[in-house]
This record gives C-alpha cells, structure tokens and sequence, in this order.
C-alpha cells in the first residue's frame, strides 16, 4: 500500500475482540506491518529476505516446488536471476545457504503433498539428501487421518515473518493485473497456468517471533526435533522495496488444529471468525478459495435476519481446479448460498467471482475477512468445515487501524473492478452501501465482478455434501489418537474412493468446458 504507516498504541486493548486461548493463540506487537496482495510481489520479497538471513529459516507449509521459477521470464540462459542467484526456488536456497555459513533452513511440508500439491517429492528429497547439511527437509504427517497441514508461514531470523495464503509452489505466480494469457504463468510442461488472486501478511518485531516459536512447535511436533531459538545479534532489516503499512500494531495469531496424542481440538480461528461477525455492524467482506463453513453460514444468517444487520460481500473463484472439488465443496456453496439469498434480508448479500480483461475467471485462493473499519483477518483458514476442525490452520489478524483497513478493502475492490482507490471511495460515498458501490462502478464487461449462482445438484455432488465427504471436522469435545485405528469417519471416507474414482476419467473435460462457457459469459 502506498500510504503512510499508522502508528498504533499497544498499550490500551479494553474491549479487544482478541482474546488468548478464545479467539488467537497470543498477541504480539509487529514493529512494521505489511499487506501483500498476489505472489509476483511475495516472491520478490522473498528472494530479498532468504539472502539477508544470516542464521534461521523456517519454511512451513501446504507445499513447496523447488523447480519452480520465483521469478518467471527474468532468467538468464544458464537459470540466474537478477540479483545474482539461481531463479529455481531449491537452488535458489542451495546458494543462500553457501553464501551464509551459519545459516540452517528448516523446510516443513504435508506429507499428503506427495500426492495431492503440485510440487513433486523428488526435488524435495534432492534437496535434503544431496544439498547442504544445514538444509533440514520433512514431511507432516502429524495428523488425523484425512487431514493436511495448511499453514503457510515463513519466518527469518526469528525477526521477520510472513503468514497468509501463498504457497511457495507451482500456479500460484501472478500480478495484481491478472493478465490474459501472460506468457510468465507458464507450467513446467508448456501449458498455461490461468489467472490467481491471493495474499499475504509481513511483519517484524515480536509478533515475527511469536510466529518463529508456533513454527518451531510444529516442526517439533512433526518430526521430535526440537529447535532452539537462534542467537540473533543483529535483528533482520526491513525489505527496502516493501513498504510499511502500519508500525506498533497489535497483531492476533489464531489456529486451527485438529485433536491428536490426546490433544483437544483447538479452534480458535473459527472463534475468531463468529466473534468477528456477530460484532459487525455495517459490512463483512471476505474472500476465500471455498464457501462452505456450516457455522459460519449460520451466524451470517442470522445477520441477515436482523432488520439493521450488515451487508455482507464475498469473493469466490467461479470453480473449484477439478470436476471432484466442484463436486465436493460447490455444491455445499449452492446451498449457503440459497439460504442466505433467502434470509429475512436476503437482499443485502452478495458473492461474486472476478474476471480479467478478456473476461477469464481469476481464480480467488486468498482468506480474507474485513469486518467494517475494525477487524482484518487474514491467514491460511478457508471458509469451509476442514479449516474450521479439522486441518491445521494460522491466520493473524488486526483491529482499530480503521485507516489501514478501510484502504486495504478499497485496494482489493479496485483490483477486482479495475477503477482507481478514489474513485471507488467517491462511488462509495455517494452510495453509502458497498454493494450499491460495486454495482455502481462493475463493468458488464472487461474486468470486474460477477454474480455467482448455483448449479443444479448432481447425484455425485449431493452425495458428497450431505456426507461431508472431502470437508469434514471434528467438534469441540470431540477427540482421537494416533492409536485409535480406523474410525468410522474413516470407513466412509474409504468407501467414497470408489465414487472419486468414478469421477476421475470424466474430470478433466468437465472442468475445461465449465470453463469454456465461463469466458463466455
């Protein structure tokens, strides 16, 4: 963001919706605070801190591709990069750790993305096998079964962190332009790579530390290892090219994990989430890669039953990225949708899908919630029942910073209806209502936002959602172990594999002509 950072007081929190062990894990002052919207820009600061590191880097995440380019078309011909450096992420981390002799990179990733993520196992076994002794490689499977762990969060020196919803993996390189057919959002086998909208958080000082520790619990907890906080004489500086959106801000660390070895379910995210919209008392935006969290339907429901409650926008991707999550999480959508467009107050409700330019559907993998000019939540946590009880989540969120906040939502709306920041706030303004704003300045074509509305339920889809099949959670109270064995959650999961079986010979040009007629529209 380009204005002014907004200096906050950490002192005075009476009244704070932020409650440890309720609604976050801890709060902790950020020194400087920053919001960055889509992974052309991450990746870049990325590169930036990994070679200003000087003793630890802690990598946790959904997944990572170590072929990938972080930054595309800006390779030499022998793979360098701009600054010097090898452009590929794992080689990339090979040669900022030779520069750095005391430097040790801890890299955690889902052991289900071995099969499900992009990235391919064996460039991340090269990595910890044939690479630097101080390059430290697992996989998480310290989980239920069924589950993943989804947190995406990367932190340096124990001073400078990053939390949100980019991977460091393949398709998820894109501008905030989201341009058709951009030759730099190529795949490794050729093909293009489609239009992606997400973000993510920077932050220094103790809330960066505090984000180094709940890293370093979950390494431990994956693996047994137990890493010691690194002596830091020199606290890391802040990227040049990164521009602080707030210094002294308060930021809130919220988790979802799931119940294991005897450990209760911790849900403070979904917490955070109905504390957030029951306070409300103008707008709730969010955008989110699903829509599908029953509790979280049911508290907006029932703030559109009231006769003064909010307006409530969210940003989706028109489809999921394969025929079986179409099935599985958007049909669960249709039916949010249908009960809030017939809620008392149905009308002041609203979910959309952005396009680019040539009209592309740009696919939404951010998690964001904005809650009127007082709360922004952003971290790894989707709107669906996995995220709320079942996967392991990290999200961070801030309050009291109306400026702040108030322009990051106007940063997003103008990005998603192509007008500038001022001319979104004036249409605003002048309506009064931030869906009489958008629909005021939403092009019928071009760029913009447009209506989503559900499909007709398929037998495959209808069996998925009533079961639950693909997003299920566990409930407070709920509890299980590693030693339990096969649960009946677990039986019906096996027995759907025949189902999504079925589907998967079918996927692939269902997914393509949904998409066809999308560009159409």
């Amino acid at each position: 963001m380009t204005s002014s950072a907004v200096e906050t007081s950490s002192s005075d929190r009476n009244g704070s919706i932020f409650e440890p062990d309720e609604t976050c894990w801890r709060v902790a002052r950020a020194d400087k605070f920053s919001l960055i919207v889509d992974a052309a820009d991450y990746f870049r600061v990325l590169r930036k801190t990994f070679k200003a590191a000087r003793k630890e880097l802690l990598l946790i995440g959904w997944d990572f591709d170590f072929e990938m380019d972080m930054l595309p078309g800006e390779s030499d011909e022998d793979g360098i990069a701009p600054d010097g450096l090898p452009n590929h992420l794992g080689n990339f981390i090979e040669a900022v750790v030779e520069q750095s002799p005391d430097l040790h990179v801890y890299l955690l990733k889902w052991n289900g993305a071995v099969l499900a993520a992009p990235g391919a196992i064996l460039p991340s076994l090269a990595l910890a096998t044939f690479g630097s002794d101080r390059i430290h490689f697992a996989l998480d499977g310290h989980h239920p079964f069924g589950a993943c762990h989804h947190q995406k969060i990367v932190v340096a020196d124990d001073s400078l962190a990053f939390c949100g919803g980019i991977d460091a993996t393949a398709e998820r390189w894109d501008t905030s332009k989201h341009l058709p057919d951009d030759p730099r959002r190529v795949r490794k086998d050729g093909t293009m790579s489609g239009p992606w909208h997400d973000a993510t958080t920077a932050m220094t000082g103790p809330a960066a530390s505090a984000l180094a520790d709940l890293s370093r619990m979950r390494w431990c907890r994956a693996n047994g290892e137990k890493l010691e906080r690194p002596d830091i004489s020199d606290i890391m500086q802040w990227p040049e090219m990164l521009d602080a959106d707030a210094t002294g801000v308060e930021v809130a660390i919220a988790r979802t994990e799931p119940p294991y070895d005897d450990s209760p379910l911790i849900n403070e995210i979904e917490t955070l989430y109905l504390r957030s919209i029951e306070m409300a008392q103008e707008t709730i935006y969010i955008e989110s890669q699903y829509f599908a969290a029953e509790k979280i339907c049911a508290a907006l429901e029932k703030r559109l039953n009231e006769s003064d409650g909010p307006e409530v926008v969210v940003i989706n991707p028109y489809e999921a990225e394969s025929q079986l999550e179409d099935d599985a999480m958007h049909v669960l959508r249709g039916r949010m949708i249908a009960r809030l467009n017939e809620a008392g107050h149905g009308d002041r409700f609203r979910i959309y899908y952005p396009v680019n330019s040539a009209g592309e559907p740009i696919y939404v993998h951010a998690k964001i919630m904005i809650v009127d000019d007082r709360i922004l939540r952003l971290g790894s946590s989707n709107l669906n029942d996995r995220s709320m009880g079942f996967d392991t989540e990290c999200d961070v969120a801030i309050e009291g910073q109306e400026e702040l906040i108030t322009e990051f939502r106007t940063r997003l709306l103008s990005e998603h209806l192509d007008v500038s920041p001022d001319e979104f706030d004036k249409v605003l303004r002048e309506h009064e209502t931030l869906i009489g704003a958008i629909e005021s300045v939403n092009a019928s074509e071009g760029r913009g936002l447009r209506r989503i509305h559900p499909d007709e339920e398929g037998w495959v889809g209808s069996f998925l959602a009533d079961t639950r099949l693909l997003d299920p959670r566990y409930l407070p109270g709920q509890s299980t172990s590693a030693g339990e064995g096969v649960r009946p959650r677990h039986l019906a999961m096996i027995a759907g594999i025949a189902v999504l079986g079925y589907l998967g010979w079918r996927a692939l040009d269902n997914h393509k002509n949904r998409r066809s007629r999308a560009w159409t529209r």
